[in-house]
């Protein structure tokens, strides 16, 4: 496209974030989570009555604030929470959903269901216990997915009398990992989610900390160029053709915006084909646009009519994406039966549904210590691994860093219909 440019300040109505939180069992997530809505007045008086009730029934001196965010009964009888739990709220400077996900290893799955979507990762660390193996786990994920910001929020210091000293120090742990998996936005925040310290309100016994609270922080980063404004992608998932005297000659393609800012009068493609035209028009049900961006839902309108069915994508004439068969993809495994190495699995990439095969797998990560298995390539539940896959067709994808939309799949289980893997094109 001839305009490169990234939307104004507010290009939304209320900019939306997303964020994920992870920590090793009991490091505080649920408590944080409830903690964060009680102090930000999130809560409504019903449900903080409810809260009060199963904190009473449960013999608890004061108010569980955990049990917001512990999803069933059969879970808080155990103590953990076993699923994703998404929780929305709002401050008057932006909109979020929260998606909570297990600590426990066997879960990685969960995991990266939470912070598939997400603009931010929080990862707690028990400021008694310093970085673990976990924690480089819910990290490693959070680099895999593309996530752009990290905050490690260094919970319970409370129980370390708030001492500056173990707040460096863990500081000083997670460096090394940090340079590791090449995380650019990567920010420490010394918190007690029990007390409440510097999670809305500010803490007193910790003023050596001067950086901004938890919420401070949320309301405030910048989350305008984390999507794709650089690569224009537009995959059709739907031709609309109106039949009314009206519109008797309409034909639009609706979808919803991959990357990059669009503007009418600019000269695009249309794949697999090629076919070159005119970018007409974009409308929207309110009217029409003179610029349009992700993650907008639109139709375009084209100078000429071309054969463009679902699945199709619109491009950029002059900055079109890879295309090809075989992918190199790094997969989390997500089925109960193991990966079938040259097993054929239904493939959904962006708007389009194909077939592929699973080729080769190059190795498996070992997601606590880093470290790449070449000599293992059995892919079971809740492992990770880089393989390369040979598809029906030819699929046009930019690399996952690029462009998480269409540097995705997922890989479905033709028999059961399940999703098996969640695929990140490398």
């Amino acid at each position: 496209m001839s305009n490169r440019e990234n939307p104004a300040p507010g290009y939304l109505d209320m900019e939306l974030l997303r964020f994920t939180t992870a920590g090793s069992v009991d490091d505080g997530k649920s408590t944080l989570i409830g903690r964060l809505l009680y102090d930000s007045k999130a809560i409504f008086e019903d449900q903080m009555e409810q809260l009060e009730m199963a904190s009473e029934r449960r013999g608890e001196e004061q108010v569980n604030l955990a049990l917001l965010t512990d999803g069933l009964r059969a879970e808080r009888e155990q103590g953990i929470t076993i699923d994703v739990a998404y929780r929305y709220f709002a401050t008057p400077k932006r909109k979020f959903i929260i998606a909570d996900t297990p600590g426990h290893v066997q879960y990685t799955r969960n995991m990266v269901t939470g912070a598939s979507t997400a603009n931010l990762a929080i990862i707690l660390v028990d400021a008694r216990q310093g970085v673990l193996e976990q924690t480089i786990r819910h990290a490693f994920i959070a680099a895999l997915l593309g996530i752009p910001h990290v905050l490690i929020c260094i919970n319970k210091m409370d129980l370390v009398d708030y001492k500056e000293d173990v707040y460096h120090k863990i500081q000083e742990q997670f460096t090394p990992f940090k340079e590791q998996l090449n995380i650019a936005d990567v920010r420490f925040i010394p918190i007690s989610a029990l007390k409440g310290d510097n999670v809305v309100d500010r803490s007193e016994p910790m003023d050596w900390y001067q950086g901004p609270t938890l919420l401070e922080c949320l309301e405030t980063i910048d989350i305008r160029n984390d999507a794709d404004f650089e690569n224009c992608r537009f995959p059709v998932q739907y031709v609309i053709r109106p039949q009314r005297d009206e519109f008797h000659d309409y034909r639009g393609y609706a979808g919803r915006i991959a990357g990059g800012v669009w503007k009418p009068g600019e000269k695009v493609a249309v794949l697999p084909n090629g076919i070159e035209t005119t970018l007409e028009a974009i409308d929207t049900m309110t009217g029409e646009l003179d610029k349009a961006y992700p993650p907008q839902s639109v139709t375009f309108r084209l100078a000429h009519d071309i054969d463009i069915s679902r699945g199709d994508m619109i491009v950029p004439a002059d900055r079109k994406p890879k295309i090809g068969q075989e992918i190199e993809v790094m997969v989390c495994w997500l089925g109960e039966k193991p990966m079938v190495l040259g097993g054929k699995y239904a493939i959904r990439h962006t708007t389009s549904e194909l077939r592929g095969i699973i080729r080769s797998v190059d190795y498996k990560v070992n997601i606590n210590t880093l470290d790449e298995n070449r000599d293992d390539t059995a892919v079971a539940l809740n492992e990770i691994a880089r393989m390369s896959i040979k598809c029906s067709k030819p699929i046009f994808y930019d690399s996952y860093k690029d462009n998480h939309i269409t540097g995705s799949i997922i890989i479905i289980d033709e028999a059961t219909n399940n999703t098996v893997g969640a695929g990140m094109i490398i």
